[in-house]
C-alpha cells in the first residue's frame, strides 16, 4: 500500500514546441518532395512533450506523472521533532497558533514520501491555505468544529485520525505521534485532479526574479513571537537556503537539514476565530521573496478562499520563483504579536 506505483496520477503541465517544420532537399537524384514517395526524407522530428511539476516548476523525467495535492497539518514543537517528510514537500506554510508557537501546512505533490507527520489539528486559516491546491487535506480530529467545517466547505477530501491511513509512531509521545501513510491515502482516493500551478517559475535559478533583480540576502530571520523564530541561511554550494530553529540546525527524521530553493516571507494580519489566532489569508500585505542568495521586495494578495496567493514585485510585475520547493513564512504584523519581525542579512 505504500509504493509510489500505487498512486493514480495524471500528466499535467505539458509544454510542447511549435509546429513541425519540414525542409525538403531537392537535388538531381535527391529526395522526393512527395511525402508518400519512399524516397521522401525529413531531418526534423516532433519534439517530445515535457511535463513540469505544477508546485515546483521542475521538469519531470519523461513518462513521469503527477497526482493530486496532499495538504497535511504538521506539528512544530520539541515533542514533535524530528518531523517526517518535510524535505520532500513541494510547499510548506508556517503559521502562528496559540501560545506563540507555530505549526506547518505541508503540501506534497511531485514527490510523495511513504509517511509524513506528526499530524496535528486544524486552525482557521488552513482551509484558505489548502483550498487552491485541491486534492486532500489531512489533520487530527481535535480542534473546533467550526474550524473543521471550514475545511469541509472547501470541497477537498478531508482525512482525519480515524482514517486507516493514520497511525501512531513509536518514537514520539502521544498526542505528538500521529502519522499519515501519505502514498496510501492518495491511492485510497482515486480520480482526484492534479493541482493547478499556483505561481510563476523561472527556467533556472539564475533567471528567477530575486536572483536577477534582487539585492544580496545571505540569510533571513523570521520572528513570530518570543516563543518561535527561525533563520534561513543561503548555501552557495547547493543554491539553497538551510533552516535553523531554536539555535540549531532544523533536521528531519533522516537527519538532513531542512532546505528550500525559495523562501517567501509574508507579513500578515492576525485576528481570532473561536478563541484561537487566525492568519487573515484573504487579504494583502508586504512580501519578501528570496532565491539564489538575493531578495526581492513586493506584495502578496489573495482574493478568495479558492484563489491562489499572488506575489508581485514593487514594480507590479509577477515574481518568478526558482525551480524547486518553497517555504512560506507567515510572520504576524506587530499589531497582533509585539516583536514579530523580519530581518534580512545582506
Amino acid at each position: 500500500m505504500t509504493t509510489s506505483s500505487r498512486i493514480l496520477t495524471r500528466v499535467i503541465g505539458l509544454a510542447t514546441a511549435g509546429a513541425l517544420a519540414l525542409t525538403l532537399a531537392a537535388c538531381s537524384g535527391g529526395s522526393s518532395s512527395n511525402p508518400s514517395d519512399p524516397a521522401y526524407t525529413s531531418n526534423y522530428k516532433t519534439p517530445a512533450p515535457v511535463a513540469y511539476a505544477p508546485l515546483t516548476g521542475v521538469a519531470l523525467a519523461a513518462g513521469t506523472t503527477v497526482g493530486p495535492a496532499l495538504s497535511v497539518k504538521i506539528c512544530n514543537v520539541f515533542a514533535c521533532e524530528p518531523q517526517d517528510g518535510l524535505n520532500q514537500a513541494d510547499v510548506v506554510f508556517e503559521e502562528i497558533v496559540e501560545g506563540g508557537i507555530t505549526r506547518y501546512v505541508g503540501i506534497w505533490n511531485a514527490t510523495v514520501p511513504v509517511s509524513v507527520g506528526p499530524v496535528r489539528s486544524l486552525r482557521p486559516m488552513d482551509a484558505d491555505i489548502a483550498a487552491p491546491f485541491g486534492g486532500i487535506i489531512a489533520y487530527s480530529g481535535y480542534g473546533a468544529q467550526e474550524t473543521r467545517d471550514l475545511a469541509v466547505d472547501t470541497g477537498l477530501v478531508n482525512v482525519t485520525e480515524n482514517d486507516p491511513a493514520m497511525y501512531r509512531n513509536d518514537y514520539n509521545v502521544a498526542p505528538y505521534n500521529l502519522m499519515l501513510h501519505a502514498q496510501e491515502v492518495i491511492a485510497a482516493n482515486p480520480g482526484l485532479a492534479p493541482p493547478a500551478q499556483q505561481w510563476a517559475y523561472s527556467a533556472t535559478l539564475a533567471s528567477s526574479t530575486a536572483a536577477q533583480d534582487g539585492t544580496p540576502a545571505s540569510a533571513v530571520q523570521s520572528i513570530f513571537s518570543n516563543q518561535s523564530d527561525n533563520t534561513w541561511t543561503y548555501d552557495a554550494g547547493s543554491g539553497r537556503y538551510l533552516r535553523t530553529q531554536w539555535e540549531a540546525a532544523d533536521v528531519d527524521l533522516t537527519g538532513a537539514q531542512l532546505s528550500a530553493a525559495n523562501i517567501i516571507v509574508m507579513r500578515v494580519n492576525v485576528d481570532e476565530f473561536v478563541g484561537v489566532p487566525r492568519t487573515r489569508m484573504v487579504d494583502s500585505g508586504e512580501a519578501f521573496v528570496l532565491s539564489g542568495g538575493k531578495v526581492v521586495h513586493g506584495t502578496w494578495s489573495k482574493a478568495s478562499t479558492a484563489a491562489p496567493i499572488q506575489f508581485k514585485a514593487d514594480n507590479g510585475v509577477t515574481i518568478r520563483l526558482a525551480p524547486g520547493n518553497s517555504w512560506i513564512e507567515m510572520v504576524p504584523n506587530e499589531s497582533y504579536v509585539p516583536g514579530g519581525s523580519v530581518t534580512i542579512t545582506p
